[in-house]
């Protein structure tokens, strides 16, 4: 008995020792290698470039469980549907898409469904790229391609996913056609690059646009979509390669309703504002009214200032001599609290030695006593300073000398300032300072190559914000003193007009925007550091 009960604790321990040696490998699995994988398709019904096409439903079957991410937006169909088909599943995995068409499709036309990155593989998410479903219900498949890139008129970055159309030019088209038809082909840009490739085109004469289309709806809105065109008509077939100027129009010109913002002030809104508009009142208000008008700071959007009244309704007359419009509105008023004096200084506390201190105003300035005013170095020594009030802008703008490694106080007595209300400020007080010079770096820039002048050149942070400026009608190194540390690039700006600034483009006037070249690289500025840059732009 003694050897039995020995033998069973010895089968015991070992069947032990088994149980905990499987317990520890199951507890720390190697898990293999990561799929990365896309779904592959392995068949279709009806088959892939099927011709003489009459079905109503398509399904595509792959070789593992896959779901639709972002399908509205990747998937696109071209020519485009007046129905949205039914595609399914929807929040779920299935091993195959099932498309419903809801539309009579048209006769001897090639149609291509384009899945972009929309079909992802269920467990990992890795996408099938560019899986595209082809059919025509005609008795062959159109072969005909264009290709080429869509970059943005203005920033370095391209825009993505933007759509790329093509307009047959048949007896039907005509300009207004984008604002109101889909195109008869379509595709958009990859997610990673602006490039962008039609496929299955037949031959004919054709007008080639890009949208960035943010209701997805296929035509062009000009107060929400940026547009790109080329001039001259395509003829298929072509091997030309096309590049696209994508940007924002300047709206057309339309009044909104007006309204009280404040007991003291109606606003009008405009699409975009120029120095012909008028805002006249026809209702006749009492001599003790007085009114003044002031643009908005930062929007298209004037502000009409009026003083104390108790007129329940006012008519106006809004005219637009450069679009030669004339609108009339009735404001009602209602009962709002008066917008009263609230000065904002443009600096807190540090202030760099090309910044300008300014003070802006939320009510209409009219008045400044510089006797009320003090500015003093961190020995309470005065400071020499002049002044300018932009009743434009609204803002007071000081001017002084400053140094490195210094302090300024500015201090305003009560009616320093004085606005259309008669409201004067109280007493204010501001600490500025500076840091040494030798925080900064200096930076001589030089635009060579093929330059027609005048130009814009302005220095950009990485991030795309602007930090100086500068018009150049003629070559020149130009010398950009007291940057910040960091990294900058270049934008170039050909200022065909010599007005001065950029100007956009028009599709219905055929005009494309000024042309821009940017610095390809980005550079750093680093503290005390003499920096030189040769900007070479070549055709």
């Amino acid at each position: 008995m003694p050897q039995l009960k020995q033998f069973l604790s010895v089968v015991f321990f070992i069947l032990l020792v088994l149980a905990i040696s499987q317990c520890a490998r199951r507890g720390t699995p190697s898990g293999g290698p990561k799929d990365i994988q896309p779904p592959v398709l392995v068949s279709a019904e009806p088959e892939n470039m099927t011709t003489n096409f009459k079905a109503t439903t398509i399904k595509l079957f792959f070789d593992e469980y896959i779901k639709l991410e972002n399908a509205q937006a990747q998937i696109i169909i071209s020519p485009p549907l007046k129905n949205v088909p039914e595609i399914k599943p929807q929040g779920g995995a299935s091993k195959f898409i099932e498309i419903t068409l809801k539309d009579t499709l048209r006769e001897n036309t090639t149609y291509t469904i384009n899945f972009g990155q929309s079909i992802v593989d269920n467990n990992e998410g890795n996408p099938n790229k560019f899986l595209r479903y082809v059919f025509s219900t005609g008795d062959y498949i159109d072969s005909l391609s264009i290709s080429g890139a869509v970059k943005d008129a203005y920033n370095k970055k391209a825009e993505e996913f933007v759509s790329v159309m093509l307009y047959e030019i048949d007896s039907a088209y005509n300009d207004s056609t984008i604002y109101k038809y889909p195109p008869n082909y379509l595709t958009n840009t990859l997610d990673s690059l602006p490039l962008f490739s039609l496929q299955n085109l037949k031959a004919g004469k054709y007008k080639l646009f890009a949208l960035k289309d943010n209701a997805n709806n296929n035509v062009f809105d000009q107060n929400a979509d940026k547009i790109a065109f080329l001039n001259d008509t395509i003829t298929l077939p072509t091997d030309s390669v096309y590049l696209l100027n994508l940007f924002k129009e300047i709206p057309d010109y339309v009044a909104s309703v007006p309204s009280y913002a404040a007991k003291n002030r109606i606003l009008f809104g405009f699409t975009t504002i120029d120095s012909t508009i008028t805002i006249e009142p026809i209702t006749p208000l009492p001599d003790s009214v007085k009114t003044k008008i002031l643009k908005e700071r930062d929007k298209d959007s004037l502000n009409f200032w009026l003083t104390a009244t108790d007129i329940d309704s006012i008519i106006f007359q809004v005219k637009n001599l450069k679009y030669q419009t004339l609108d009339t509105f009735t404001v009602k008023a209602r009962k709002l609290a008066l917008d009263t004096m609230n000065l904002r200084a443009s600096h807190s506390s540090r202030i760099d030695f090309e910044d300008k201190f300014k003070l802006l105003g939320n009510t209409p300035i009219i008045k400044v006593d510089s006797s009320k005013i003090g500015l003093f170095d961190k020995d309470t020594l005065p400071v020499s300073y002049s002044y300018n009030l932009d009743t434009v802008k609204n803002q007071v703008d000081f001017d002084f000398d400053l140094v490195d490694n210094q302090s300024y106080f500015i201090n305003l007595l009560p009616g320093a300032i004085e606005d259309f209300f008669g409201t004067v400020n109280d007493t204010l007080n501001y600490k500025l300072s500076t840091g040494s010079y030798a925080d900064y770096g200096n930076l001589n820039l030089t635009i060579s190559g093929a330059v027609t002048y005048p130009i814009i050149v302005q220095l950009l942070t990485d991030k795309g914000e602007i930090v100086r400026e500068n018009w150049s009608q003629k070559p020149q190194t130009l010398r950009l003193e007291n940057l910040k540390t960091g990294n900058y690039t270049v934008r170039v700006i050909f200022d065909e007009n010599s007005n001065k600034k950029w100007d956009t483009g028009n599709y219905l006037t055929g005009k494309q925007p000024e042309k821009i070249v940017h610095y390809p690289d980005v550079f750093e500025m680093r503290a005390n550091w003499e920096a030189n840059e040769n900007f070479i732009i070549s055709n």
